[in-house]
């Protein structure tokens, strides 16, 4: 069956150069955004009840721009300083950058990790004797703490944030060609939202194992996989299905 509409459950992409664009318009198919979940914070009452004192911390580990927005404002709340010598280990350059939010970059010590949060073992480990603090949402990877522990060293989890699912009771009269899904709680999202959803016709792209997994756990198909040798990124994924299908 040809694809026309394709919606991507994440927010619009705010640059004009988003491959998403390209695709629409080489393709000719309509792409619709829509988040299927979305972040709150903790109230601050919750976060207290954790008995986590800040002030105990020589490091941070900061795996997103959520988990930085999150902590500084959660120090603004508990009336915390943070300390012009504590360590910043940011996961990418995308959340280094964004510390420059809330830290003169310069005049901090930042250390930056190659993207995965393995790569940033690597520089943790040269720092062992810190006290780190992991600003997480009520959602971590198991990966996070498996790798911290194998390494050795002191840290502590503080769930700052949460993942909540959205509410998409008007999209229940719309119909897609293709779904498009990045994490297990957008598959989570659609099942709560539309818990008689029946797939039918309609192609699910799933990108990662676990995104793959959630997908095929909930009794549906999964058409499109990404990522692959032949096609790393989602739009690259999408970009081969819909040339051929759309060729029959």
């Amino acid at each position: 069956m040809k694809v026309k509409t394709i919606l991507v459950s994440q927010p619009e992409p705010k640059t004009e150069t988003s491959p998403y664009f390209e695709l629409s318009s080489k393709q000719k198919v309509k792409i619709d955004f829509r988040s299927f979940i979305h972040v709150e914070g903790i109230p601050v009452k919750e976060v207290r009840s954790q008995k986590v004192d800040l002030k105990n911390f020589t490091a941070i580990i900061l795996t997103s721009r959520n988990a930085v927005d999150y902590f500084f404002k959660i120090a603004e709340e508990m009336r915390f300083k943070v300390p012009d010598d504590m360590k910043y280990f940011c996961q990418s350059e995308a959340v280094a950058y964004y510390l420059q939010k809330y830290v003169v970059y310069r005049k901090r010590k930042i250390y930056v990790g190659n993207r995965t949060f393995p790569e940033l073992t690597k520089l943790i480990k040269k720092h062992k004797t810190e006290n780190f603090l992991l600003p997480s949402s009520n959602k971590l990877k198991p990966l996070i703490p498996d790798e911290l522990n194998a390494l050795g060293v002191k840290w502590t989890r503080l769930d700052l944030y949460r993942t909540v699912v959205s509410d998409l009771s008007d999209l229940e009269d719309v119909f897609y060609d293709i779904l498009v899904f990045f994490s297990p709680s957008g598959i989570e999202s659609l099942l709560q939202n539309f818990p008689d959803f029946k797939q039918n016709n309609t192609r699910i792209a799933a990108f990662g194992n676990s995104t793959v997994s959630a997908v095929t756990a909930a009794g549906f198909k999964c058409d499109i996989k990404a990522p692959a040798p032949e096609t790393p990124s989602m739009t690259m994924a999408l970009e081969k299905y819909i040339k051929e299908a759309n060729k029959k």
